[in-house]
């Protein structure tokens, strides 16, 4: 056996060694987060979303009282564009 074998062998277990630490004073500080601005901007929206009611009543009564009057008229061609427009997801 080569001794300068050996020597490497060592060297392999020496940087496997445990190192002792000192305790610094930026070690002993706690962690911190901090919620970005457009987080905050989220949070907002989403809160004024939950208290806007999914259906819009004063629509629903207009549409309703227009059908009961039978002035409510609807084009073929609108209902048509909306739902291309819906089928391919583009803006007409």
């Amino acid at each position: 056996m080569r001794i300068d074998a050996l020597n490497q062998v060592s060297r392999v277990y020496e940087a496997n060694k445990t190192k002792k630490v000192s305790k610094n004073s930026e070690t002993d500080k706690r962690d911190q987060f901090e919620i970005s601005q457009s987080a905050k901007d989220y949070q907002t929206v989403k809160k004024a979303l939950s208290q806007t009611p999914d259906i819009r009543e004063d629509k629903v009564a207009e549409i309703k009282s227009a059908m009961n009057s039978g002035t409510y008229n609807v084009s073929a061609q609108e209902i048509a564009d909306k739902m291309v427009s819906k089928y391919f997801d583009i803006g007409i």
